[in-house]
């Protein structure tokens, strides 16, 4: 572990259950449970190539790192963002598995030729743009919150593109945009496979939904698993987010 190179009102937030260090800053972005269980959902390629769009301060691949050795690709537009995930790389001493990319992933065809990616793991811009948005939050708040720089049909279309065939995209999302997801992903033949709704706790509404599709996969075979929920009923973490943060 190499000391932590900080910015003015960074500080450094560790996964215990991975010994996982990320340098964040909440004027400008911190991860939150959406990027922990993105990162443990799927199961990982042990090999090959793993690309995390819209990764802003790299916490999805870093956290994904501890369950591979496939080689990281993590995909930031913000300058700001990609720079913090750069630091978190060298702070970790993972340089030789996971690399920044800061560019629209629109151009990710720059970086990456044909279709070789095993794996995307994407935690995208989760609301439309339309009269009710709040777009009084920071610049790096809104790029990251709505869909403004990408959306899913960019994304949808991107993963058909540089995924080998039977390739996957693990993506977490809001429950209101389920259907939405459906239909892009099938329109650019990405088949569903494993879906898991996440719950604040028993007896709320899901407020995360975990979906992991395969490139020009069968439709059938589609599992819906068992919810998740984050917390007990007096505020604490449930056993299995427990496990997740801290270990066992």
């Amino acid at each position: 572990m190499n000391e932590a190179k900080l910015k003015d009102g960074e500080r450094v937030n560790q996964l215990f259950s991975t010994d996982v260090k990320i340098i964040q800053n909440s004027e400008v972005f911190s991860y939150s449970v959406d990027s922990v269980l993105l990162s443990r959902f799927p199961k990982l390629p042990q090999r090959g190539l793993i690309v995390d769009l819209c990764a802003g301060n790299g916490a999805v691949g870093l956290f994904a790192s501890t369950r591979t050795k496939a080689q990281i690709l993590a995909v930031e537009i913000q300058e700001r963002l990609a720079d913090m995930a750069e630091r978190s790389i060298e702070l970790n001493d993972l340089t030789q598995q996971m690399q920044v990319i800061q560019d629209d992933l629109k151009n990710l065809g720059r970086y990456i030729t044909g279709s070789k990616v095993d794996m995307i793991l994407c935690n995208p811009p989760y609301f439309k743009v339309d009269k009710k948005s709040n777009l009084n939050e920071s610049q790096h708040y809104l790029l990251a919150r709505h869909e403004i720089s990408t959306n899913l049909e960019e994304i949808c279309k991107i993963a058909q593109r540089v995924l080998k065939s039977n390739g996957r995209l693990a993506m977490v999302h809001r429950p209101e945009r389920f259907l939405d997801i459906l239909d892009t992903m099938q329109a650019h033949n990405l088949a569903p496979k494993r879906i898991q709704f996440v719950y604040p706790k028993l007896g709320k509404e899901a407020n995360m939904l975990l979906i992991e599709a395969i490139k020009d996969g069968s439709r059938d075979g589609l599992k819906i698993l068992p919810p998740l929920f984050i917390h007990n009923q007096d505020g604490s973490y449930t056993p299995e987010i427990h496990e997740i943060y801290y270990g066992k």
